[in-house]
């Protein structure tokens, strides 16, 4: 798949931040679509013998113009990667907002740019992060093969590495968020207002509303208390919000930032990126988890998806499961952004693909999202990389290992849980 031909800058010297390990070298520089790059290269690293890590950020947080700092930011949260000993490059991405097909083809440049003026590395890992771990399933499949003198040979990626990933698709991974728009308003009446105007819910926001985010929590607040402690909500705020989060099966502490991206990723999503078309159905969902569930599913919100809508989400952003390279994944069971089901929904897409044997899921104890116990990042690059180098596919069991002697030198402690399996995603979202 061809890039634009618009030049991106040779990387400059950066000063690291301080979380990269001292005897590393930074470099920045802009892609030429509109987007920044930023490159980390530890002491002594050489392609010859080197691994460079390809990051794709998670996301997408915000719709605007991309910037600088989203790269460093990325960089500090992973400087685990240099830690370890391999190079990283990260792309910001050319813009905000949805696109992940633009996103893959942005992440390929910013590895064509390391190769050129570092390179080519002895080997090169794809790593996805939440939103990005969408973005590289995608780059996976665009770029599994090139056009060389002999015809289609392998692509550029030699494993890839997927953590805290939504790996849905658009047409599945936003599903709950309809769900939450629809439940929420029945619940609150408050997203629009009676005396606003009023529009579809799977729009997220019209594009001349001026509502903030920070007014979007107070009206949350208002009807669920989510911000006070839950001594301080009233009876009816207590039982508002029992109700949200028991049908949508989420946690009380993601309400506000699953609406938010339910707000303004979708107005982007639906308006700016899909001709104001709506990929979300909910026509026929049985909604359940409330105290008078057919109340709910009277009086709910209801809407039918346009198929040209479904056909560009499903283009632009859902796996195959076409891969030709080994693929670790890690999520934590306990996630309130990204639900464990979506790795069932990514297992499902590559094992009809027939390409079961290529990937390994492995699952932590934990609660968080953006970034888990420091030994287990390590752990799995070891892993792919012994998968890689010398055909020793690892199992759970095998990275459980591994984690553990990393725990000397990284602290922490290892979370992981070898048998753990997660269930089908239709368990969390309700099937549509």
């Amino acid at each position: 798949m061809g890039l634009a031909h618009a030049q991106p800058t040779d990387p400059k010297p950066h000063a690291c931040p301080t979380e990269v390990p001292t005897g590393a070298t930074c470099h920045v520089g802009e892609d030429g679509l509109g987007g920044f790059y930023w490159i980390a290269v530890p002491a002594g690293w050489t392609p010859q013998t080197g691994v460079l890590v390809v990051h794709a950020h998670g996301g997408p947080a915000d719709t605007g113009p991309a910037t600088l700092d989203r790269g460093e930011e990325d960089l500090k949260r992973w400087a685990i990667t240099v830690k370890a000993g391999h190079a990283w490059a990260g792309a910001t991405y050319r813009r905000g907002g949805f696109g992940v097909s633009m996103a893959a083809e942005d992440t390929e440049r910013v590895r064509r740019i390391f190769v050129k003026h570092f390179g080519p590395p002895r080997r090169t890992i794809l790593h996805g992060q939440s939103y990005g771990a969408s973005v590289a399933a995608k780059g996976a499949e665009m770029y599994a093969t090139v056009e060389g003198p002999n015809g289609p040979a392998k692509g550029p990626y030699d494993g890839m590495l997927l953590t805290s990933g939504v790996l849905g698709g658009g047409t599945r991974a936003y599903d709950f968020r309809i769900d939450l728009r629809v439940v929420y308003q029945y619940v609150c009446k408050n997203h629009p207002k009676a005396d606003e105007p009023q529009y579809p819910l799977w729009q997220g926001l019209p594009m001349n509303a001026s509502l903030t985010r920070a007014q979007l929590a107070a009206r949350v607040d208002e009807c669920t208390g989510v911000r006070k402690p839950a001594a301080q909500r009233s009876e009816q705020q207590k039982a508002n919000l029992a109700t949200i989060v028991n049908v949508i099966q989420i946690p009380e502490r993601s309400l506000i930032g699953h609406l938010n991206w339910a707000t303004w990723l979708f107005r982007d999503l639906t308006q700016l990126r899909l001709g104001n078309r709506n990929p979300f159905n909910n026509a026929n969902v049985r909604y359940q988890g409330s105290s008078d569930d057919a109340a709910l599913n009277a009086g709910v919100l209801r809407y039918t998806a346009d198929p040209v809508a479904v056909v560009e989400l499903a283009k632009d952003s859902d796996p195959e499961g076409r891969i030709n390279m080994p693929v670790l994944s890690l999520h934590a069971i306990n996630d309130p952004t990204a639900f464990v089901e979506l790795e069932s929904a990514y297992r499902e897409t590559v094992e009809r693909a027939g390409n079961g044997a290529l990937l390994v899921q492995t699952f932590s104890d934990e609660s968080e999202h953006s970034f888990l116990s420091e030994p287990q990042y390590p752990a799995l690059f070891t892993a792919l990389l012994q998968w890689i180098d010398k055909g020793d596919k690892p199992t759970p069991q095998s990275v459980a290992s591994l984690c553990k002697g990393y725990e000397a030198a990284y602290g922490n402690t290892c979370r992981l849980l070898p048998d753990y399996r997660s269930a089908p995603l239709a368990s969390r979202v309700a099937p549509r």
